[in-house]
């Protein structure tokens, strides 16, 4: 492929800084342009900071007027807005779902019944949208815990696991009474699934796909996850949970039904992916679809691939993916997340973030809640302030490498997990 792209490329945190620094070493890439970015990739290219990345028409605008051939959309929430219907209908490549495809992530209801119409393996699920109601159906239920869900986007805080009837009563009511907004005025309560959770990931084109390296995200604050739950403290891959038999089950019985379900739908899903599984006693089944790169999980998916990742988003953005072309690297990425003071309710913010100089071979910080000041300085911005992370042979080694460094990156209130990777090394079983 000898195409020279002009990228821009939507978002502002640490899964969009680990895709900026994936367009910087592609040598497909002539130009990438931030919007709007932050702090650290302030330093590594032009940012649009005034431009929202789900700002629709500033966004078209802005593609335009860079003359970009290609548009890499980081978060959910311009997705949902519709930035890919706009853009395609201008000619210009994505990647990433559209607007209907986007609902996946965007609706819990309209995931659950997506579910069930295509016997995909999931948790029953049950939708109210007055409180009242609910309420009555769980002061009958029997079985707890029981999971809670916004049917909107809510930044990742619309997902409630209540141990008990009281809790679940009361996070019903919450909810239903405006708690999130309008992405709350219908939930969903759906049974609880025990087992271990897996990430998968997939770029997609139509039915072709490549599923990326299996990775396990590490959700609560504190070590041996306790906690409330964060959008995500730390992950490894490739995760040794999902084996290569399992691996291929969970192709045969929720991969392929999915798209196959899409195609019969009249959707045309292009762009990632994302199926948050539980792996449980009866097999893996569906917890979520994300219709972007998880995040921290994009940190570390990102360098197992052999085959250039942009190389593999255009081909998705233009329909012409060759999943038999693709090709990994050996060996094991992590990432530690380091937060801010007061995450995950009100973080701290405008504090002095240092970070050492000459950074060990295979180490990068990636920026994720960050901005810089008139004098330079980076200042934290947000609750995860930066992730620490390392490529290395073993998985050991890749997280000895990303701790040493977040230990001497300073700011005030840093906090971070030293557990990330635990269960798996404790496991001891290699993963292929």
């Amino acid at each position: 492929m000898s195409k020279e792209l002009r990228v821009l490329l939507l978002g502002n945190g640490g899964r969009e800084h680990a895709i900026l620094k994936a367009c910087k070493a592609s040598p497909l890439v002539k130009s990438v342009t931030v919007a709007p970015g932050n702090g650290g990739m302030e330093q590594e290219a032009i940012c649009f900071s005034e431009v929202r990345a789900d700002d629709v028409q500033e966004v078209v605008h802005l593609a335009q007027r860079l003359e970009a051939n290609l548009v890499i959309v980081g978060p959910e929430a311009p997705l949902a807005a519709g930035v890919v219907d706009a853009l395609r209908a201008v000619g210009i490549p994505v990647y990433g779902p559209d607007k209907q495809a986007a609902r996946l992530e965007a609706s819990k209801t309209f995931t659950k019944d997506f579910l069930m119409r295509h016997n995909i393996p999931t948790a029953r699920g049950y939708r109210f949208d007055n409180a009242k109601a609910a309420v009555a159906f769980l002061e009958e239920r029997e079985q707890f815990p029981v999971v809670l869900k916004a049917d909107g986007l809510a930044a990742g805080k619309g997902v409630i696991i209540a141990q008990d009837c009281d809790e679940a009563c009361d996070t019903a009511k919450e909810m239903l009474g405006g708690k999130f907004g309008r992405a709350s005025s219908e939930i969903l309560i759906e049974d609880f699934m025990s087992g271990e959770e897996a990430s998968i990931m997939l770029m997609v084109d139509g039915e072709r796909f490549v599923m990326l390296s299996p990775s396990q995200d590490h959700k609560r604050i504190n070590d041996n996850d306790e906690g409330p739950n964060t959008g995500g403290m730390g992950a490894y891959a490739p995760a040794a949970v999902v084996t290569p038999e399992l691996k291929q089950t969970i192709i045969d019985t929720l991969v392929k039904p999915t798209l196959a379900g899409l195609v019969a739908d009249g959707i045309h899903y292009s762009g990632t992916l994302y199926i948050g599984i539980m792996i449980t006693a009866e097999g893996p089944k569906v917890v979520e679809f994300n219709v972007r790169f998880g995040d921290p999980e994009c940190q570390v998916l990102l360098p197992q691939l052999k085959t250039d990742p942009v190389e593999l988003m255009y081909a998705c953005a233009t329909g012409t993916l060759d999943p038999t072309k693709v090709e990994f690297n050996d060996g094991y990425s992590a990432i530690v997340v380091l937060t801010a003071a007061g995450y995950p309710g009100t973080p701290r913010k405008g504090d002095k973030v240092t970070i050492p100089e000459n950074l060990p071979k295979g180490v990068d910080v990636i920026h994720s809640g960050t901005q810089s000041d008139d004098s330079g300085d980076i200042l934290s911005s947000g609750g995860r302030v930066l992730g620490v992370r390392a490529h290395a042979g073993t998985l050991e080694e890749a997280l000895q490498k990303a701790y040493e460094v977040a230990e001497k990156i300073h700011f005030e209130g840093k906090h971070f997990r030293r557990d990330i990777g635990a269960r798996q090394l404790a496991r001891d079983v290699p993963a292929k």
